[in-house]
């Protein structure tokens, strides 16, 4: 079949990222990556705020799935949903492999968490361009994400390159705010607000990249990563709130008929 003028946009941008990271230069793993600025226990639990951080990111998930499984499916758009549940178990995902990072920080924990993220990156992406392009644009970035996403961060464990994963990380960024300014809302559309869900990824990766400064700041309170997850995890309340009230227009129509 032939691409229509949006598909054909979104795969040479896809080419074009993928150039990047076959063929740009190498970026090594900074050697500070695993020194994190909140290194206090709690009750013998390690680096105790960086992983209870993680929490909101499963009951996110948790709540995201329960307000599928209660929708009806007739409602909802085949492709989006099946992207919608990537995504919410994609957050369950992140939460284990976040967690199981920060209790001893390595490359190897690393490696899980950024696999993690791929799931809900993957799902993400899949839901934004489904509504946007086309299901098959959006089932295509999907199973493109699940294969490319994981092979980037098994490269950069073994070589220490690391571009090829910011490209998967910061590109799918970019594939996003393209399809929102290129694509045009299909009538199934789900009325999610994008705009919230790029503003909590922008203030995610801003407090991620001020870790010390936001704990100095806070008296302490608080690191600038574990801002960083609470942020992150507020990403999925638009979708969620989105679910949220179809189920409770529904019910309304319901009780009123």
């Amino acid at each position: 079949m032939r691409l229509t003028r949006s598909e054909a946009l979104l795969l040479l941008a896809c080419l074009a990222l993928a150039a990047l990271a076959l063929f740009g230069p190498a970026v090594a793993q900074p050697r500070e990556a695993h020194a994190f600025a909140d290194q206090r226990a709690l009750a013998g639990l390690p680096h105790a705020l960086d992983v209870l951080s993680n929490l909101p990111f499963a009951l996110a998930g948790w709540w995201g799935l329960r307000l599928l499984r209660e929708g009806s499916t007739g409602e909802l758009h085949a492709t989006q949903r099946t992207c919608a549940r990537l995504f919410f178990i994609g957050l369950l995902v992140v939460a284990a492999g976040s967690s199981w990072y920060h209790l001893a920080p390595d490359d190897a924990g690393l490696a899980i968490d950024r696999i993690s993220m791929c799931v809900a990156f993957a799902g993400l992406l899949g839901l934004v361009a489904a509504g946007r392009v086309s299901d098959r644009a959006g089932i295509a970035l999907v199973d493109a994400l699940m294969v490319l996403g994981p092979a980037s961060v098994l490269f950069c464990l073994r070589t220490g390159n690391v571009l090829p994963w910011a490209v998967v990380q910061f590109g799918g960024f970019l594939l996003v705010l393209l399809v929102l300014a290129c694509g045009t809302e299909r009538l199934a559309t789900w009325p999610v607000r994008w705009g919230l869900v790029l503003l909590a990824y922008a203030v995610a990766k801003l407090a991620e990249a001020n870790d010390a400064a936001i704990l100095h700041a806070s008296g302490e309170l608080f690191s600038g990563h574990t801002l960083k997850h609470l942020v992150a995890a507020s990403a999925a309340w638009p979708l969620a709130a989105m679910l949220a009230r179809r189920q409770n227009g529904r019910h309304i129509a319901a009780g009123a008929a």
